[in-house]
């Protein structure tokens, strides 16, 4: 993909904004949602330096991002929005030394905004089975998205992975799908019974129905016969949550949490989950250890005698 900055930022600054996507991507080989995010957030930071007078990142200090960092922070930005916008100034300065457009790493002496690790919400399980049997299985359409469903659960897919599988990727006689992570690293995840027997009547019955003369391997199809789009499976979830009478907010990723909660309650392994997540580091999985905790201490609070006394 080619990427342009806005004709607004100056030409010094924009040149190392696009040559650092193009290195991220092809040489680093970061997926392209993670180089988009990035480069979105090195060109908002190239259009306020503008603002401050600067037009090469050879005269970027680091007083100049700690400004750029705390005008966002008055703009209600996330703490994880904040911490990723300087990732992403941290992995630019790293690229402008290595390319001798800088000596020094300009980021070195940034502090990032302290994160508060949120608890993930979660789907109980009965919710769980009234979003699975929304989708009315005599059409085409149910059959794909309740096939959809079961996997996010089964498996606890991303979206941008579940919407990206082709059919090589599934073995359907063993039960499990290669999946290509971020980073395009690859992983093995386990189906489950009833995921692969709505994925098989999928198969069978549905797929054909989207099938254009120009569709490919894609497993999940749109109406135009191509992969199915991240956008639409959050349309999708959303509107079989609502007839299911879920009041929660849910996304596809609460699929994913729950999946990751579900099997720890279960007596999972917390490493075997990580695997399963993709999760580069354990601390990362470790959030649902959290969700147990909380679960655990409501419980005790709410049934314990000596907490009925008063």
């Amino acid at each position: 993909m080619k990427y342009r900055c806005s004709s607004r930022i100056p030409e010094l600054l924009a040149e190392y904004v696009e040559a650092f996507a193009v290195y991220a991507e092809l040489e680093k080989g970061l997926s392209h949602n993670s180089v988009a995010g990035y480069f979105g957030d090195l060109e908002q930071c190239a259009g306020f330096l503008k603002t401050l007078g600067v037009e090469d990142w050879g005269s970027v200090k680091p007083d100049h991002i700690s400004l750029w960092i705390s005008t966002l922070s008055g703009d209600d930005y996330a703490v994880a929005s904040l911490a990723r916008k300087l990732t992403s100034i941290r992995l630019m300065a790293k690229f402008l030394v290595k390319e001798s457009i800088r000596e020094d790493d300009f980021s070195e002496l940034l502090a990032g905004p302290k994160m508060v690790r949120r608890i993930p919400l979660t789907l109980s399980s009965d919710e769980v089975d009234r979003l699975l049997a929304a989708p009315d299985s005599s059409t085409p359409y149910g059959l794909r998205d309740r096939a959809m469903l079961e996997l996010l659960y089964s498996s606890g897919l991303r979206v941008s992975e579940l919407s990206a599988l082709e059919l090589h990727q599934l073995d359907l006689e063993e039960g499990y799908l290669r999946v290509f992570g971020k980073g395009s690293k690859e992983r093995i995840v386990p189906v489950g019974r009833k995921a692969l027997e709505a994925i098989q009547s999928y198969l069978d019955s549905g797929r054909s129905f989207f099938v254009k003369p120009k569709t490919g391997s894609d497993l999940f199809l749109s109406e135009r016969g191509t992969a199915i789009s991240r956008k639409m499976l959050w349309v999708i979830i959303k509107r079989y949550a609502k007839a299911a009478g879920i009041e929660k907010p849910v996304k596809p990723h609460l699929l994913r949490h729950s999946f990751a909660t579900h099997l720890l309650n279960g007596g999972a392994d917390l490493r075997a989950i990580q695997e399963m997540l993709g999760h580069a580091d354990i601390s990362t999985t470790q959030i649902y250890t959290t969700v147990e905790e909380t679960r655990l201490l409501e419980q005790h609070g709410q049934f314990h005698p000596r907490n009925q006394l008063k």
